[in-house]
């Protein structure tokens, strides 16, 4: 995403414009979008240094990294939107391998005659959610595909951070007798982005969790206390997160159902959708899986917190070869809790 200033008599229209094929060909009008729209916004002095890649300074530890493509519908959706969304996931991707987020990179992929102000809006959002979370956008690209060929905006982000010595979190860790933790409530992201998209309205609004963790991670990692593993919930829910974990570390769970918070306006909402909140999305909570006896203390980190108040200590890992995920139910009762099978919410990140 080089910066290139070609002298323009005339400024994007930002209220009526839309994007055309031209945005994309490499040419004056790619170079006017670049510098009118994403350099104001994105400004840092790496991405001004105008090349296809930014020069950064070396960084202490382990380098992490990861990516992930936001296809989101609808775009905008209460609490949130697609470009504060692509910026949270990719630092806390990164937050969960125990890695400091440091750069952002940000690919666009627009499609022809989509409106410019609503283009703006989403960069606005990307802008100020890497300001607050501290991690620039360093670099990135931009592609126009024909009327049709696409949705509005598709967004891929990637992060890289450092990890300090002395600190693995993997998936594979977790051993029997471990505690599981859970940061706040389920299932906010997942039908936030579902009740605007099928234009459902509720006694409560229901709004996006989407937020940036690394914080928080940072504050757990820096109690001392012996952390396994850390995840994000997001596509799949809970229920699939873990089942996860319970693969690579070949071990089972069991969860307490009671000790699994749900807002009221969620929990109605899937209740009347047929939905189960374990299995909705999520996009500002983590699991924590650590040694029992650092659980209260990791507990009362968190809900010190602004980001975890409602932590709580929702199960435990146990030894089964089967790697079964089960729950005790408010009832007594016991419960599996499986693998999501086919696909409860498309378009949710």
């Amino acid at each position: 995403m080089g910066i290139i200033k070609p002298g323009y008599t005339r400024p994007l229209d930002f209220r009526q414009g839309r994007v055309e094929m031209s945005h994309g060909s490499g040419g004056r009008a790619m170079a006017q979008l670049i510098t009118e729209l994403f350099a104001v916004q994105f400004d840092n002095p790496y991405l001004a240094q105008g090349n296809d890649g930014a020069v950064l300074p070396p960084a202490a530890g382990r380098l992490v990294m990861s990516t992930d493509s936001h296809v989101v519908s609808p775009l905008f959706f209460a609490g949130g939107d697609i470009g504060c969304l692509s910026v949270h996931g990719s630092i806390n991707d990164v937050a969960m391998m125990g890695g400091k987020p440091l750069y952002l990179s940000a690919a666009f992929i627009l499609e022809e005659g989509f409106l410019l102000s609503d283009l703006q809006r989403i960069v606005a959002s990307m802008a100020e959610a890497a300001r607050d979370a501290g991690v620039p956008i360093v670099t990135g690209d931009t592609k126009v595909v024909e009327q049709g060929k696409g949705d509005g905006v598709f967004i891929t982000t990637t992060c890289v951070g450092s990890v300090r010595e002395g600190i693995v979190l993997s998936g594979d860790q977790a051993v029997p007798g471990d505690k599981i933790l859970l940061s706040g409530t389920i299932g906010n992201h997942g039908m936030a982005v579902l009740s605007q998209r099928e234009n459902l309205s509720f006694d409560a609004q229901i709004s996006s969790d989407t937020a940036a963790l690394h914080g928080l991670v940072a504050a757990m990692l820096d109690c001392g206390v012996k952390l396994r593993v850390l995840r994000d919930p997001t596509r799949g829910g809970l229920a699939t997160t873990l089942n996860e974990i319970a693969k690579q570390s070949g071990v089972g769970m069991t969860l307490d159902e009671s000790a699994i918070a749900v807002n009221r306006s969620v929990e109605a909402a899937c209740e009347f959708l047929g939905l189960d909140p374990l299995y909705v999305a999520n996009e500002g909570k983590l699991v924590a899986i650590c040694a029992p006896c650092d659980a209260a203390r990791l507990l009362g980190v968190m809900h010190a917190h602004p980001l975890a108040g409602d932590a709580a200590i929702i199960g435990e890992v146990v030894a089964d070869a089967h790697g079964f995920v089960q729950m005790i139910t408010r009832l007594g009762g016991r419960r599996i809790v499986d693998w999501l099978a086919g696909e409860q919410l498309p378009r949710i990140c």
